[in-house]
């Protein structure tokens, strides 16, 4: 979905809702091609687009610094159903229409606790448990950092529906004594609000495993129609499995699992028309190697492309973290730089996200910062660990973006030729107090035909001033070069 920009902790660019590359080292899996949609007009461009950069001198590619909040974590297990966490799969979103954010999450409501365990109990402790059940919860913030969790009076438990728990399980057949059985529950829930959709019934939608991958509808996000199953798509789903529109695709997009020899754990993708009738799923992405698999992916669509926040499983570390991912298309999975965190584990074991990283599906757009929630565990995964809610933060467009390999000389890169739109060149970039980024365009046939004045600071979204009053967009094509020193540069476009 879109949103506009605003400001004071109000989203100005919300979230939407061939082969697999991986940058330097990585396994390829081989996927049809998507056409995509004539007349989407592309106005912002992020420099980890490969396909954009023409050459470059003295430059390299690095991650932004996701940092973390000190007010984390945001909230915890906290409540009595709230037994374990897990890994959250938290799907946020800021509504405009109502001025609050949101938040749905899904910890297991049946299940052994790990509050008040030492560590060494987790640890000798099996790691095991013959019921468990998993359901929906939801939890409202004014500000994005001091969350409510309301009591709903929708689902009952343990006699009560003062709870925040909007859909829980029911006794799968055959149980015994009406129990719900192992992973019994609506698992890995992806949730959003679409505001393409016409019928207000379906509002709010959810991609979600019960009993086999699902869909359900909402008129508000809480109340939810019985789930409808989904044969076609043939996934194993259990993941954070999440959805979106694709504007390039004019359609929608599922991001699920599915498991395989011998990467395990991989990144599978099915599209639909209606969000009801869905494609075989596909796979798009897997690990480096058996080590390290790919958990889950939630995925989002920002300056023309498609950014994927993927969970990484170390299997024999038994940690988790969240890397960076982009696609031009939600087929082809371009890793920015593999095996490097962009949200990592931090302090030591027994601290909030010492263990486990889970990216939340939808970051939240500011306008002095993009908020990535996610979720955070404080032991390895395959051990009792508690759970968290918690945010990291990035300067706008900051996901990636080049910066010298040696500090002595100046750096250089150069795009492919572009069509410029109408609006004046802004470029967001940090520069330091002794560096500068001096911007030179050429035409087609590489004859240079302007020069900005240098730029200094922490510039987002900076117009830039010209020589000699240049206009881009009196160009047909242009080809813009970036001199740089002692700066990372991260994005440019053409009024936004």
């Amino acid at each position: 979905m879109i949103a506009s920009w605003k400001s004071n902790g109000v989203p100005l660019w919300g979230w939407v809702a061939s082969l697999v590359v991986l940058l330097n080292m990585g396994h390829c899996v081989a996927v049809a091609d998507e056409p995509e949609l004539s007349g989407i007009e592309r106005n912002r461009y992020l420099l980890l687009d490969s396909r954009i950069i023409g050459h470059t001198e003295n430059a390299e590619l690095t991650l932004g610094r996701a940092k973390k909040s000190s007010s984390n974590p945001l909230f915890e297990e906290d409540k009595p159903w709230e037994v374990r966490f897990d890994n959250l799969y938290a799907n946020v979103m800021f509504d405009e229409e109502e001025g609050i954010y949101k938040c749905w999450y899904s910890p297991f409501i049946k299940d052994i606790s790990s509050k008040g365990m030492t560590i060494s109990e987790r640890k000798e402790r099996e790691y095991a448990a013959s019921t468990r059940e998993m359901a929906i919860c939801y939890a409202t913030s004014k500000d994005g950092i001091n969350w409510v969790k309301p009591e709903l009076g929708v689902v009952e438990f343990e006699g009560s529906k003062a709870n925040n728990i909007l859909w829980r399980g029911t006794p799968r057949t055959g149980s015994e004594k009406g129990d719900a059985g192992t992973w019994a529950g609506p698992h890995g829930s992806g949730i959003f609000k679409d505001l393409r959709e016409p019928d207000p019934n379906r509002r709010y939608k959810a991609l979600i495993k019960y009993e086999i991958l699902s869909v359900a509808f909402s008129p508000d996000g809480i109340h939810w129609d019985e789930a409808i199953a989904c044969p076609e798509a043939d996934s194993a789903g259990d993941t954070h499995n999440n959805a979106f529109w694709a504007p390039t695709l004019g359609k929608y997009v599922g991001i699920t699992r599915e498991w395989g020899e011998p990467f395990g754990r991989q990144v599978a993708r099915t599209t639909s028309e209606d969000f009801i009738n869905w494609e075989k799923c596909e796979i798009v992405l897997e690990g480096i190697d058996p080590r390290y698999q790919t958990y889950s992916m939630p995925v989002f669509y920002h300056g023309g492309i498609y950014l994927g926040l993927v969970a990484i499983h170390d299997q024999e570390d038994d940690l988790v973290w969240t890397e960076l991912t982009w696609s031009p298309d939600t087929i082809k999975w371009n890793r920015v730089l593999p095996g490097t965190p962009f949200i990592g584990n931090d302090g030591k074991e027994g601290d909030y996200d010492w263990g486990c990283v889970y990216a939340a599906a939808g970051p939240v757009f500011l306008e002095d910062e993009i908020r990535l929630y996610y979720g955070g565990s404080d032991g390895h995964h395959n051990i009792w660990r508690n759970g968290y809610f918690c945010l990291a933060t990035l300067r706008p467009d900051g996901f990636a973006g080049y910066k010298q390999t040696e500090t002595i000389k100046s750096a250089t890169l150069r795009t492919t030729a572009i069509s410029p739109g109408t609006g004046p060149l802004q470029v967001s970039a940090d520069i330091a107090e002794v560096g500068y980024v001096k911007l030179r365009v050429f035409d087609e046939n590489n004859e240079q035909i302007a020069e900005s004045e240098p730029l200094h600071g922490l510039l987002s979204d900076e117009e830039i001033s010209w020589q000699n009053g240049f206009n881009a967009s009196e160009q047909e094509k242009i080809k813009i070069e970036f001199e740089f020193q002692h700066a990372t540069i991260y994005s440019f476009n053409f009024g936004n």
